[in-house]
């Protein structure tokens, strides 16, 4: 089976796409494209079982409903007092919340942060995903699935600090992948996932795809399903990744 991670940003320009052949005993990187636009995702979506994206798929409902009362002007019924508490409410997902009690790490607010630009592409791509026939469930249950790539290795025992500014902790996450994935074949993509940090999380995030697609990573509990449907829902790879191949 053929796998994609996505590496999303505001423009096609820093924008990766890995895909990942998806073997019963073998996993092969097969593509590793940098500066992707928009049709050659949903191109490569089309032929690939699971689409991993690195960004958030919605918005905090408690957000949502905070922008509709606002702009009718009815923040009087709000209980709205501005406080830290209250902030951080509107600012993460349930996902996020679910993220930080495992990880320890806050993913990037989608309503409050500088993944705003981001999410609006993210909500684009979707809809011309949905266009194009592909089911999308923003709680990862079809063919997409939100992935949080930093979240992933953490959960996988590798060393992340600082690892998006720095080459030589990419070179050294590449060889801490391989010991711990010797099933995986990189196929001399190695360079160019230490010259681009966005090229290294698309491959991260189409690992962490194809654990999703394994049904070897969480998904949101029923009580919380209707709400993820809507605010999206991060994948969290639940067995290490010696145990993916």
């Amino acid at each position: 089976m053929l796998i994609a991670g996505l590496d999303l940003a505001a423009e096609p320009k820093g924008t990766a796409l890995a895909v990942l052949d998806w073997e019963a005993n073998r996993v092969s990187l097969v593509s590793l494209k940098l500066n992707v636009a928009d049709q050659e995702i949903i191109d490569v979506t089309a032929n690939a079982q699971k689409l991993g994206i690195d960004c958030a798929l919605g918005w905090p409902t408690d957000f949502v409903d905070f922008l509709k009362l606002y702009s009718a002007d009815s923040i009087a019924g709000l209980g709205f007092t501005g406080d830290i508490d209250w902030r951080r409410k509107l600012a993460h997902r349930e996902t996020d919340r679910e993220v930080h009690r495992v990880t320890g790490k806050w993913p990037l607010s989608v309503s409050t942060d500088r993944l705003g630009m981001t999410a609006l592409r993210c909500a684009g791509l979707l809809s011309k995903l949905q266009q194009s026939g592909v089911q999308v469930d923003r709680s990862g249950s079809g063919k997409v699935v939100e992935i949080y790539p930093a979240a992933s290795m953490r959960i996988w025992g590798l060393q992340i600090a600082g690892y998006r500014n720095s080459e030589s902790i990419r070179t050294e996450l590449i060889w801490q992948l391989k010991q711990s994935a010797s099933w995986l074949d990189l196929n001399g993509f190695e360079t160019l996932m230490v010259e681009s940090c966005d090229c290294f999380d698309a491959v991260i995030a189409a690992l962490a795809a194809g654990s999703a697609a394994m049904g070897k990573s969480s998904v949101a509990p029923e009580s919380k399903m209707e709400q993820a449907r809507i605010e999206g829902w991060v994948a969290l790879p639940l067995t290490p990744l010696k145990d993916l191949g």
